[in-house]
Protein backbone atom coordinates (compact mmCIF):
# COMPACT_ATOMS: atom_id res chain seq x y z
CA UNK A 1 0.00 0.00 0.00
CA UNK A 2 0.95 3.38 -0.81
CA UNK A 3 1.87 6.00 1.70
CA UNK A 4 -2.24 6.78 3.15
CA UNK A 5 -2.90 10.41 2.91
CA UNK A 6 -6.53 10.57 3.47
CA UNK A 7 -8.91 8.10 5.38
CA UNK A 8 -12.67 7.34 4.63
CA UNK A 9 -14.97 5.97 7.06
CA UNK A 10 -18.35 4.29 5.74
CA UNK A 11 -21.09 3.56 8.21
CA UNK A 12 -23.37 0.95 5.74
CA UNK A 13 -27.08 0.38 5.68
CA UNK A 14 -29.53 -1.77 2.76
CA UNK A 15 -30.08 1.64 1.09
CA UNK A 16 -27.87 4.23 2.13
CA UNK A 17 -23.97 5.21 2.78
CA UNK A 18 -22.97 7.68 5.09
CA UNK A 19 -19.58 8.87 4.61
CA UNK A 20 -16.24 11.04 6.10
CA UNK A 21 -13.32 11.65 4.51
CA UNK A 22 -10.31 13.11 6.72
CA UNK A 23 -6.81 14.28 5.88
CA UNK A 24 -3.70 12.57 6.62
CA UNK A 25 -3.67 14.97 10.16
CA UNK A 26 -7.23 13.35 10.56
CA UNK A 27 -9.37 16.56 9.95
CA UNK A 28 -12.71 15.94 8.57
CA UNK A 29 -13.08 17.77 5.11
CA UNK A 30 -15.86 15.90 3.44
CA UNK A 31 -19.34 13.78 5.16
CA UNK A 32 -22.06 12.87 2.78
CA UNK A 33 -25.05 10.33 2.39
CA UNK A 34 -25.57 8.33 -0.80
CA UNK A 35 -28.06 5.98 -2.30
CA UNK A 36 -26.01 2.27 -1.67
CA UNK A 37 -26.27 1.67 -5.76
CA UNK A 38 -23.77 1.27 -8.26
CA UNK A 39 -24.19 4.25 -10.04
CA UNK A 40 -24.32 6.72 -7.00
CA UNK A 41 -20.76 5.05 -5.20
CA UNK A 42 -18.96 5.72 -8.51
CA UNK A 43 -20.69 9.09 -8.89
CA UNK A 44 -19.94 10.13 -5.29
CA UNK A 45 -15.59 8.73 -5.68
CA UNK A 46 -15.17 10.27 -8.89
CA UNK A 47 -16.37 13.50 -7.72
CA UNK A 48 -14.07 13.45 -4.86
CA UNK A 49 -11.15 12.67 -7.20
CA UNK A 50 -12.27 15.63 -9.16
CA UNK A 51 -13.01 18.17 -6.64
CA UNK A 52 -10.91 17.32 -3.97
CA UNK A 53 -7.81 15.89 -5.90
CA UNK A 54 -8.39 12.62 -4.15
CA UNK A 55 -6.18 9.32 -5.08
CA UNK A 56 -7.45 6.03 -4.81
CA UNK A 57 -4.59 4.36 -4.54
CA UNK A 58 -3.32 6.78 -1.33
CA UNK A 59 -6.30 6.29 0.75
CA UNK A 60 -7.42 3.87 3.44
CA UNK A 61 -11.87 2.69 3.09
CA UNK A 62 -12.73 1.19 6.63
CA UNK A 63 -16.14 0.06 7.22
CA UNK A 64 -17.84 -2.37 9.47
CA UNK A 65 -19.12 -5.55 8.31
CA UNK A 66 -22.36 -5.62 7.27
CA UNK A 67 -22.88 -8.25 5.24
CA UNK A 68 -23.99 -8.29 1.62
CA UNK A 69 -25.01 -4.52 2.25
CA UNK A 70 -21.20 -3.72 1.64
CA UNK A 71 -21.36 -5.65 -1.41
CA UNK A 72 -21.56 -2.97 -4.27
CA UNK A 73 -18.99 -0.60 -2.53
CA UNK A 74 -16.48 -3.14 -2.19
CA UNK A 75 -17.54 -4.15 -5.43
CA UNK A 76 -16.09 -0.48 -6.51
CA UNK A 77 -13.41 -0.09 -4.36
CA UNK A 78 -11.68 -3.65 -5.67
CA UNK A 79 -12.43 -1.96 -9.60
CA UNK A 80 -9.88 0.98 -8.43
CA UNK A 81 -7.65 -0.61 -6.39
CA UNK A 82 -7.71 0.99 -3.14
CA UNK A 83 -6.87 -0.37 0.16
CA UNK A 84 -10.02 -1.73 2.29
CA UNK A 85 -10.25 -3.03 5.78
CA UNK A 86 -13.13 -4.66 6.93
CA UNK A 87 -13.52 -4.40 10.80
CA UNK A 88 -16.08 -5.86 13.45
CA UNK A 89 -18.43 -3.17 14.45
CA UNK A 90 -17.77 -4.12 18.47
CA UNK A 91 -14.00 -4.21 17.76
CA UNK A 92 -14.02 -0.15 16.58
CA UNK A 93 -16.47 0.60 19.37
CA UNK A 94 -14.33 -0.60 22.31
CA UNK A 95 -11.24 0.90 20.60
CA UNK A 96 -12.79 4.01 21.00
CA UNK A 97 -13.89 4.31 24.68
CA UNK A 98 -17.18 5.80 26.42
CA UNK A 99 -18.76 7.79 23.48
CA UNK A 100 -21.82 9.99 23.00
CA UNK A 101 -24.49 10.25 20.54
CA UNK A 102 -25.45 7.79 17.93
CA UNK A 103 -26.39 9.07 14.15
CA UNK A 104 -25.08 7.07 10.86
CA UNK A 105 -22.85 10.47 10.30
CA UNK A 106 -21.23 10.08 13.80
CA UNK A 107 -20.51 6.59 13.10
CA UNK A 108 -18.75 7.46 9.50
CA UNK A 109 -16.45 9.91 11.56
CA UNK A 110 -16.04 7.78 13.82
CA UNK A 111 -15.03 4.83 11.65
CA UNK A 112 -12.68 7.32 9.82
CA UNK A 113 -11.22 8.36 12.83
CA UNK A 114 -10.20 4.51 14.19
CA UNK A 115 -8.68 4.48 10.69
CA UNK A 116 -6.62 7.26 11.29
CA UNK A 117 -5.04 6.32 14.97
CA UNK A 118 -4.48 2.31 14.05
CA UNK A 119 -3.52 2.25 9.80
CA UNK A 120 -0.28 1.37 10.55
CA UNK A 121 -1.60 -2.23 12.30
CA UNK A 122 -4.79 -2.55 10.31
CA UNK A 123 -5.33 -6.25 8.49
CA UNK A 124 -6.04 -5.01 4.57
CA UNK A 125 -9.64 -6.77 3.40
CA UNK A 126 -8.48 -9.06 0.57
CA UNK A 127 -11.68 -9.84 -1.95
CA UNK A 128 -12.79 -13.35 -1.69
CA UNK A 129 -13.17 -15.67 -5.14
CA UNK A 130 -16.06 -16.52 -6.40
CA UNK A 131 -16.20 -20.20 -5.19
CA UNK A 132 -15.77 -19.19 -2.06
CA UNK A 133 -18.59 -16.40 -1.83
CA UNK A 134 -20.97 -19.41 -3.30
CA UNK A 135 -19.40 -21.86 -0.35
CA UNK A 136 -19.88 -19.00 2.06
CA UNK A 137 -23.89 -18.52 0.95
CA UNK A 138 -24.37 -21.95 0.76
CA UNK A 139 -22.83 -22.59 4.10
CA UNK A 140 -25.07 -20.15 5.49
CA UNK A 141 -28.51 -21.42 3.73
CA UNK A 142 -27.37 -25.48 5.54
CA UNK A 143 -27.20 -23.30 8.60
CA UNK A 144 -30.96 -22.03 8.50
CA UNK A 145 -32.11 -25.33 7.39
CA UNK A 146 -30.49 -27.37 10.25
CA UNK A 147 -31.69 -24.29 12.40
CA UNK A 148 -35.65 -24.71 11.53
CA UNK A 149 -35.41 -28.46 11.45
CA UNK A 150 -34.46 -28.67 14.80
CA UNK A 151 -37.01 -25.99 16.11
CA UNK A 152 -39.53 -27.86 14.55
CA UNK A 153 -37.70 -31.61 16.76
CA UNK A 154 -37.59 -29.72 20.11
CA UNK A 155 -40.62 -28.40 19.64
CA UNK A 156 -42.21 -31.91 19.02
CA UNK A 157 -40.06 -33.37 22.13
CA UNK A 158 -40.82 -30.45 24.84
CA UNK A 159 -44.84 -31.66 23.60
CA UNK A 160 -44.28 -35.36 23.98
CA UNK A 161 -44.64 -35.66 27.85
CA UNK A 162 -47.47 -32.45 28.24
CA UNK A 163 -49.93 -32.73 25.48
CA UNK A 164 -52.88 -35.50 24.88
CA UNK A 165 -52.13 -38.25 22.40
CA UNK A 166 -54.47 -37.69 19.89
CA UNK A 167 -53.50 -34.02 19.77
CA UNK A 168 -49.64 -34.69 19.72
CA UNK A 169 -50.32 -37.42 16.68
CA UNK A 170 -52.09 -34.17 14.54
CA UNK A 171 -49.16 -32.18 15.35
CA UNK A 172 -46.52 -34.33 14.47
CA UNK A 173 -48.68 -35.44 11.21
CA UNK A 174 -48.70 -31.56 10.51
CA UNK A 175 -44.80 -30.93 11.02
CA UNK A 176 -43.58 -34.36 8.74
CA UNK A 177 -44.12 -32.80 5.37
CA UNK A 178 -41.92 -29.90 6.25
CA UNK A 179 -39.33 -31.81 8.07
CA UNK A 180 -39.29 -33.91 5.37
CA UNK A 181 -38.73 -31.45 2.48
CA UNK A 182 -36.20 -29.49 4.82
CA UNK A 183 -34.25 -32.93 5.11
CA UNK A 184 -34.32 -33.04 0.96
CA UNK A 185 -33.31 -29.35 0.91
CA UNK A 186 -30.41 -30.11 3.06
CA UNK A 187 -29.50 -33.22 1.28
CA UNK A 188 -29.10 -31.16 -2.08
CA UNK A 189 -27.56 -28.35 -0.23
CA UNK A 190 -24.97 -31.00 0.91
CA UNK A 191 -24.24 -32.14 -2.26
CA UNK A 192 -23.92 -29.07 -3.82
CA UNK A 193 -21.17 -27.65 -0.84
CA UNK A 194 -19.49 -31.29 -1.43
CA UNK A 195 -19.78 -30.54 -5.94
CA UNK A 196 -18.12 -27.23 -4.85
CA UNK A 197 -15.52 -28.09 -3.14
CA UNK A 198 -14.76 -31.32 -4.92
CA UNK A 199 -14.34 -29.76 -8.24
CA UNK A 200 -12.53 -27.07 -6.80
CA UNK A 201 -8.34 -27.58 -6.16
CA UNK A 202 -8.12 -25.40 -3.68
CA UNK A 203 -11.06 -26.10 -1.48
CA UNK A 204 -10.62 -29.54 -1.83
CA UNK A 205 -7.04 -29.71 -0.87
CA UNK A 206 -7.27 -27.36 2.18
CA UNK A 207 -10.73 -29.45 3.41
CA UNK A 208 -8.71 -32.80 3.30
CA UNK A 209 -5.66 -31.52 5.29
CA UNK A 210 -8.09 -29.60 8.27
CA UNK A 211 -10.07 -32.76 8.31
CA UNK A 212 -7.01 -34.85 8.47
CA UNK A 213 -6.90 -33.58 12.05
CA UNK A 214 -9.09 -36.01 14.76
CA UNK A 215 -11.60 -33.27 15.93
CA UNK A 216 -12.29 -30.91 12.38
CA UNK A 217 -14.68 -31.83 10.27
CA UNK A 218 -16.24 -30.83 7.05
CA UNK A 219 -18.46 -28.43 9.09
CA UNK A 220 -15.51 -26.41 11.29
CA UNK A 221 -12.95 -27.02 7.89
CA UNK A 222 -15.99 -25.11 6.19
CA UNK A 223 -16.50 -22.28 8.53
CA UNK A 224 -12.50 -22.00 8.54
CA UNK A 225 -12.13 -21.46 4.77
CA UNK A 226 -15.02 -18.81 4.84
CA UNK A 227 -13.52 -17.09 7.82
CA UNK A 228 -10.05 -16.87 7.32
CA UNK A 229 -10.71 -16.47 3.46
CA UNK A 230 -8.77 -19.77 2.51
CA UNK A 231 -6.47 -18.52 5.23
CA UNK A 232 -5.10 -15.68 3.26
CA UNK A 233 -7.14 -13.00 5.83
CA UNK A 234 -6.18 -14.62 8.84
CA UNK A 235 -2.83 -16.41 8.50
CA UNK A 236 -1.34 -16.98 12.51
CA UNK A 237 -3.52 -19.82 15.26
CA UNK A 238 -3.06 -17.16 17.87
CA UNK A 239 -5.06 -14.41 15.67
CA UNK A 240 -7.40 -16.95 14.48
CA UNK A 241 -8.05 -17.88 18.32
CA UNK A 242 -8.49 -14.89 19.19
CA UNK A 243 -11.39 -14.16 16.34
CA UNK A 244 -12.75 -17.03 17.58
CA UNK A 245 -13.04 -16.28 21.09
CA UNK A 246 -11.05 -19.48 22.76
CA UNK A 247 -7.63 -17.71 23.27
CA UNK A 248 -7.38 -16.75 27.07
CA UNK A 249 -6.34 -13.65 28.39
CA UNK A 250 -4.92 -12.10 31.61
CA UNK A 251 -7.36 -10.05 33.43
CA UNK A 252 -4.82 -8.13 36.01
CA UNK A 253 -3.73 -4.54 37.79
CA UNK A 254 -1.21 -3.58 40.23
CA UNK A 255 -1.52 -5.88 42.97
CA UNK A 256 -5.59 -5.65 43.34
CA UNK A 257 -6.63 -6.77 40.62
CA UNK A 258 -5.68 -10.20 39.37
CA UNK A 259 -7.58 -12.82 37.99
CA UNK A 260 -7.13 -16.32 36.03
CA UNK A 261 -6.63 -15.85 32.40
CA UNK A 262 -9.66 -15.97 30.68
CA UNK A 263 -11.26 -15.94 26.95
CA UNK A 264 -13.17 -12.76 25.50
CA UNK A 265 -16.61 -12.44 24.22
CA UNK A 266 -15.68 -10.41 21.55
CA UNK A 267 -15.87 -13.28 18.85
CA UNK A 268 -17.56 -15.14 16.34
CA UNK A 269 -19.91 -17.35 18.64
CA UNK A 270 -20.87 -19.91 15.81
CA UNK A 271 -17.17 -20.23 15.53
CA UNK A 272 -16.71 -20.70 18.64
CA UNK A 273 -19.73 -23.34 19.24
CA UNK A 274 -18.68 -24.81 16.40
CA UNK A 275 -14.57 -25.63 17.68
CA UNK A 276 -16.39 -26.64 21.42
CA UNK A 277 -17.97 -29.40 19.20
CA UNK A 278 -14.55 -30.14 17.36
CA UNK A 279 -12.74 -30.26 20.42
CA UNK A 280 -15.37 -33.01 22.87
CA UNK A 281 -15.33 -35.06 19.40
CA UNK A 282 -11.30 -35.02 19.41
CA UNK A 283 -11.44 -35.83 23.59
CA UNK A 284 -13.90 -39.05 22.48
CA UNK A 285 -12.12 -40.36 19.34
CA UNK A 286 -8.18 -39.21 19.59
CA UNK A 287 -7.03 -41.62 22.93
CA UNK A 288 -4.54 -38.94 22.48
CA UNK A 289 -6.75 -36.25 23.57
CA UNK A 290 -8.84 -37.94 25.56
CA UNK A 291 -5.62 -38.56 27.69
CA UNK A 292 -4.46 -34.83 28.00
CA UNK A 293 -7.89 -34.29 28.58
CA UNK A 294 -8.15 -36.70 31.49
CA UNK A 295 -4.48 -36.08 32.93
CA UNK A 296 -5.60 -32.21 32.90
CA UNK A 297 -8.72 -32.62 35.01
CA UNK A 298 -7.49 -35.03 37.45
CA UNK A 299 -4.74 -32.32 38.46
CA UNK A 300 -7.23 -30.02 39.23
CA UNK A 301 -7.95 -27.76 36.13
CA UNK A 302 -12.00 -27.24 35.52
CA UNK A 303 -13.30 -29.44 32.57
CA UNK A 304 -14.41 -26.15 30.58
CA UNK A 305 -11.11 -24.63 30.70
CA UNK A 306 -9.59 -28.27 29.83
CA UNK A 307 -12.07 -27.90 26.50
CA UNK A 308 -11.20 -24.76 25.68
CA UNK A 309 -7.20 -26.10 25.60
CA UNK A 310 -8.08 -28.86 23.38
CA UNK A 311 -9.86 -26.19 21.14
CA UNK A 312 -6.58 -23.97 20.60
CA UNK A 313 -4.43 -27.51 19.87
CA UNK A 314 -7.29 -27.96 16.96
CA UNK A 315 -6.41 -24.37 15.82
CA UNK A 316 -2.48 -24.69 16.15
CA UNK A 317 -2.73 -27.99 14.62
CA UNK A 318 -5.19 -26.60 11.84
CA UNK A 319 -2.92 -23.63 10.53
CA UNK A 320 0.63 -26.05 10.63
CA UNK A 321 -1.20 -28.48 7.84
CA UNK A 322 -2.16 -25.65 6.19
CA UNK A 323 1.05 -23.81 6.26
CA UNK A 324 3.23 -26.91 6.21
CA UNK A 325 0.68 -28.11 3.34
CA UNK A 326 0.69 -31.92 5.17
CA UNK A 327 -1.84 -33.69 6.62
CA UNK A 328 -1.68 -34.44 10.42
CA UNK A 329 0.01 -37.47 11.79
CA UNK A 330 0.77 -38.63 15.20
CA UNK A 331 4.69 -39.43 14.33
CA UNK A 332 4.77 -35.79 13.70
CA UNK A 333 2.33 -34.53 17.09
CA UNK A 334 5.68 -33.01 18.51
CA UNK A 335 5.60 -30.58 15.42
CA UNK A 336 1.82 -30.18 14.90
CA UNK A 337 1.21 -29.77 18.47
Amino acid sequence: MNATKNFIGVDVSKKTLDLCLLDAEGRAICRSRIENKRKNISAFFEELQKEKGLDMHTVLVCLEHTGVYSNLLLEYLISVQASVCVEMALQIKRSQGVQRGKSDKIDALRIAEYAHLHHRKLRLWAPTRKQVQELKALAALRDRLVRVANQLKVSLKENEDFTDNDILNEVKLGCQASLKALEKDLKKVDEKINKLIGKDENLNKQMKLLTSVTGIGRAIATQMIITTNEFQMIKEPKKFACYAGVAPFEHTSGSSIKSKPRVSKMANMEMKKLLYLGATSAIQYSEEMKAYYERKVASGKKPMSVINAVRNKLISRAFVCINQNRSYEKNYKHALA
